[in-house]
């Protein structure tokens, strides 16, 4: 049988240049702590840091809002970075030896960061022999000397290299071999033993010409560069992990792998010295760990700091992350949650100052950066105005919350200072301050919620680049747990010595995993919120400016409904507290629903102007008049052979297992039947896609694809009863004449319930309890063809657009709807979108995304899309991400594509999964556990880094810039102008060219797409429990 294809007219140019002013897709930023870092950097002149990653990610970080974002060609992991003080230029070395050139250049006003050279160097004797260079062992150390304009190298071999910075050429006829300085050493130490690595380079602060080498045997030595030879050599025995040279060159103090440090004096006794003036091994006599890292810092009291990592003893505390920090009789031990990768201090390095009188301490670790200030008695801990641990409980889901009022976010923002008091010194302030932010200040303010495994919800100030932490809400408090007695064992078991201080937020453990927040919500006008979780909680909170002491009302809303059958087999539901409770300023709960089975709550919605909160789990839904405490409404949705969903989240290998094999199961069936099918199914596809022709406008964009056959889903699917989405609407159900109050409900099983609900006046007009009761009434229910899940549902006013949220339209916050016309619903399944009539629901418009693009709809929202050539015109637009990570932007209502845009890779299954959109336009998803990459699909509403840094170059760096390449993502997804990266001969390196010819296709025929974070390319998070039959399928085919 011939298929028929139906060209139409071609596009509206009108249209497409609107499309143009409307949407554009940019990765914008990266928000929170950067996943696996694993250097450290700090220049004290332009006060910025810098942090690498084990992907090969480089970032900068000054004041709040000045970011940059590098990503090196290879995902090698990055050792070491040095900054050339001044100068906004970086060197990096990755573990495989390349060296990497960064420089921060300005482009239009705003910089940016770029890779300017690389320097690969031979990896064995003879390897690259024709260049006439000398061949490296694999470099151990790095040190800055002179300024910046020369480096040294030291390696596994034990020799010392030179390298030109401003070319990264290698000095030939400079290299310091072992064997140079073996012939200073006296016979009797060198005893036929290698000397070892290099394990430290420290240069002297006033005599560039001078270098402290440390050997891994022990061995220190002091060399002229000038003279080139030995002016003083210490001969250590102990294997040895770092050195510091004091400011003024007259002290060293090296640390060693038996957990002692040792000081020596530089100007006492001829050479070699053979004992050090002062040893010690502060946390002995019993054997300890290494001191990876020691750093000596004075003062002008004569006070100086020690401070160093590691050096616990081995079998009490080996397990221990710990920095300790020395002054005078002062000891702190700094226990942290995860491993130290390194830290430095903020202190003067201006050679003219006497004294280095350190103002901070930064630590960088696995999961946190830790500022403390060392001015401030006590050393308390400096909140970070970003990079915060968004991880420091594991994300369970998020929620963002656009134009929140100014009255609302100064109560969250004094909440969240009441549980941070900052301490009464004016010293204590964050010392990363380098360069100036450039972007306008948000002209509204964004808040990201996050529900976290231990029960808190944490409040983010997502208005511009820098994700600060504002407010944190504890749930935990509310329930009976264990965590109380654990505390007190740990406390009593603690002793006095070492002197631990427990620092950092980083607890990724749970007391109990029913605390886990599953769904939020917050109405941004009455500061209430719902938080539901794992057990079935849900909880109904208000925010309040004083603490206060007060018991929590409990209601328990059976949602089985006494069917027969049906055992639960999960966890139990967790005891909450009786009698009053004191709960600090902040949200407070007001009222407790406990669903009945304690499954984890899958969907919530509230309508404070209604007095109103809906939830439903894998069983059901309910509807709960907080106000009256009461709860309104219980329905089942389980299906009789839906045995799967009282198993709960404990019977996970069994569910999996199951759902594996029903699946195989329903695809051999499938096929079976299919053949059956085939000709009629064929030839109603054809009629059906001749209907579709003769209905498309001349305004239809391009060929009609042919529709895959989608195959119905069984009614008896494991878990069909799971209520994925809730959604409140004042609308018309009963009749055409008369709207009011409306709930709506969708399932796995593609059904939806409208029920009319009756809200007595005094709810909606105050917060005091009304007399009559609420009353719901099943009012329609749909059941989709295919029984796709149901994953949004939205009401349309008589002029097309979404409803305004509770209080919007009666505070004249928002444009009131059109309730003359007629009303529509917009069904969002996971194979397609179609909007019925209200209150007929007879189907208007549809658009079968799965037919079409092949793919399944995860995440939907109703965002508006200004537009950048016209400050008044606006458009309503539904954006959709698919299971392959793609963004579709649809019309509303007519459902027609605008635009796609590839986001997220489609094996990225938790990226997609954690995605939300905003109503602006823009989204977040995680990248890693601990970071959000931001996106903007708007071509106006774009949130990205603007900034620049007063930086100065020698005149003699000033060399000609590399031509530029074409405009591709960095590695935050920001576009910007990347150069061509060069080679040490300064010639552009071929192979990072490779790719950027290609020509650019029109819209029509190629979407944009952005290279991909490295964090995101590289991790892959445990989705076990989160695999579906859906996802089954989808990767069957």
């Amino acid at each position: 049988m011939m298929k028929f294809r139906f060209r139409r007219q071609g596009a509206d140019p009108q249209r497409e240049k609107l499309k143009q002013e409307l949407f554009a897709f940019h990765k914008t930023v990266e928000h929170g702590f950067p996943n696996q870092p694993s250097a450290l950097a700090f220049d004290p002149e332009l006060r910025i840091m810098a942090i690498g990653t084990r992907s090969g990610a480089v970032k900068i970080y000054g004041a709040p809002g000045v970011e940059f974002t590098g990503l090196h060609r290879d995902a090698a992991t990055v050792t070491q970075m040095h900054f050339l003080p001044g100068q906004g230029r970086l060197l990096t070395l990755l573990d495989d030896s390349s060296l990497h050139l960064w420089e921060v250049v300005h482009h239009n006003g705003c910089a940016h960061l770029e890779e300017a050279l690389h320097h690969q160097p031979p990896s064995r004797p003879g390897f690259d022999g024709a260049s006439g260079l000398p061949s490296l062992a694999r470099i151990t150390v790095v040190l800055l000397v002179a300024a910046g304009d020369l480096a040294a190298l030291g390696t596994e071999g034990g020799s010392v290299f030179f390298l030109d910075v401003p070319t990264l050429t290698l000095l030939e006829g400079q290299t310091l071999g072992p064997d140079e300085v073996l012939r200073s050493v006296p016979d009797d130490y060198r005893c036929g033993k290698a000397l070892g690595p290099v394990e430290s380079l420290q240069g002297h602060l006033r005599d560039p010409t001078k270098i402290l080498i440390g050997y891994s045997r022990g061995l220190l030595v002091i060399w002229n560069r000038a003279a080139r030879c030995a002016d003083r050599i210490f001969l250590g025995n102990q294997q040895l992990e770092s050195v510091c040279w004091e400011r003024s060159g007259r002290t060293l103090v090296s640390s060693h792998s038996d957990g002692s440090y040792a000081v020596w004096a530089t100007d006492a006794g001829d050479s070699p010295t053979t004992q050090p003036t002062v040893a010690t091994t502060p946390y002995g006599p019993f054997p300890c760990k290494a001191i990876s890292k020691i750093l000596w810092r004075n003062c002008a009291s004569g006070e100086h700091f020690i401070v160093f990592s590691g050096g616990m003893p081995r079998a009490s505390y080996g397990d221990r992350h710990c920095v300790s920090v020395l002054q005078a009789e002062t000891l702190v031990t700094l226990d942290f949650t995860s491993r130290v990768i390194d830290f430095f201090t903020v202190h003067s390095t201006r050679p003219e100052d006497e004294f280095d009188e350190p103002q901070a301490l930064a630590v960088l670790l696995e999961e946190e950066l830790v500022v403390l200030d060392l001015q401030t008695p006590g050393w308390p801990a400096v909140p970070a105005p970003y990079l915060a641990p968004l991880h420091s409980s594991a994300i369970t889901c998020s929620a963002h919350v656009a134009n929140v009022p100014a009255k609302l976010w100064a109560r969250i923002v004094s909440a969240g200072e009441q549980q941070n008091p900052q301490p009464a010194s004016g010293a204590s302030s964050w010392p990363i301050t380098g360069g100036r932010n450039l972007a306008q200040e948000p002209t509204q303010r964004g808040l990201l919620l996050t529900g976290h495994e231990d029960g808190t919800v944490r409040f983010w100030d997502a208005s511009g680049v820098a994700l600060r932490p504002l407010y944190k809400l504890s749930t935990a408090g509310l329930f009976q747990t264990d965590c109380e007695h654990a505390d007190s064992l740990a406390q009593a078991a603690e002793d006095d010595w070492p002197p631990f201080r427990k620092v950092g937020c980083f607890d990724p453990y749970s007391d109990d995993p029913r605390l886990g927040v599953q769904k939020v919500a917050l109405c941004k006008y009455t500061a209430q919120m719902v938080v539901a979780g794992t057990a079935g909680q849900v909880l109904v909170l208000e925010l309040s400016d004083e603490p206060s002491d007060q018991a929590v009302g409990v209601a328990s809303v059976d949602l089985l409904q006494d069917r027969e059958g049906f055992t639960w087999k999960g966890h139990e539901r967790l005891s909450p507290r009786t009698g009053p409770l004191p709960w600090p300023a902040g949200f407070q709960p007001r009222a407790l629903v406990q669903c009945l089975p304690p499954a984890a709550v899958t969907a919530v919605t509230l309508h404070a102007e209604w007095g109103l909160v809906a939830f439903g789990t894998s069983h059901g839904f309910g509807l709960f008049d907080y106000l009256r405490r009461s709860p309104v409404l219980a329905r089942c949705t389980l299906h009789p052979n839906d045995s799967l969903a009282m198993e709960g989240p404990l019977s996970r290998v069994k569910s999996l297992k199951k759902s594996l094999r029903q699946s195989f199961r329903r695809i051999r069936k499938s096929r079976v039947s299919g053949k059956k099918r085939l000709t009629a199914a064929s030839s109603k596809l054809q009629e059906a896609n001749a209907q579709l022709a003769e209905q498309a406008g001349p305004h239809d964009v391009e060929v009609t694809p042919v529709q895959r056959r989608i195959e119905p889903r069984s009614a008896d699917d494991s878990l069909s009863g799971v209520v994925r989405c809730l959604y409140f609407a004042d609308t018309f159900l009963r009749d055409a004449a008369h709207h009011g109050p409306t709930m709506w409900a969708g399932t796995n099983s593609g059904s939806v319930f409208a029920y009319a609900l009756e809200v007595p006046a005094a709810a909606a007009n105050s917060d005091r309890r009304p007399e009559r009761a609420v009353e719901a009434v099943l009012g329609k229910e749909v059941q989709l063809m295919h029984r796709a899940p149901v994953v949004a549902v939205a009401v349309l006013d008589g002029r097309g657009r979404p409803l305004p949220e509770p209080y919007e339209a009666s505070r004249d916050l928002a444009q009131a709807p059109d309730m003359q016309g007629g009303h529509a619903v917009l069904i969002a399944s996971e194979e397609q979108f179609k909007v019925f009539t209200l209150p007929k629901v007879s189907a208007k418009t549809k658009f079968k995304l799965t037919a079409h693009e092949g793919c399944r709809v995860r995440k939907v929202a109703l965002a508006t899309f200004a537009s950048v050539a016209c400050e008044d015109y606006a458009e309503t637009c539904l954006a959709c991400l698919t299971n392959l990570g793609d963004v579709h932007v649809f019309s509303v209502p007519g459902l027609r594509p605008q635009v796609h845009y590839a986001c997220i890779r489609k094996e990225d299954i938790s990226g997609i999964a954690s995605c939300v959109f905003t109503r602006h336009g823009q989204g977040f998803y995680l990248i890693s556990p601990s970071e959000f990459e931001r996106f903007s699909l708007s071509a106006r509403n774009i949130t990205e880094p603007l900034c620049s840094l007063d930086i100065s170059w020698p005149r003699d760096a000033m060399r000609a810039r590399p031509q530029e390449s074409p405009k591709l993502s960095q590695a935050n997804g920001t576009p910007g102008v990347v150069l061509g990266p060069q080679s040490r001969s300064g010639s552009p390196d071929p192979t990072r060219s490779e790719g950027t010819d290609t020509p650019e296709l029109p819209e029509a025929t190629l979407s944009p797409t952005s290279v991909d974070s490295a964090t995101s390319a590289d991790t892959t998070l445990d989705t076990t429990g989160d695999v579906t039959v859906e996802d089954v399928k989808d990767f069957l085919g």
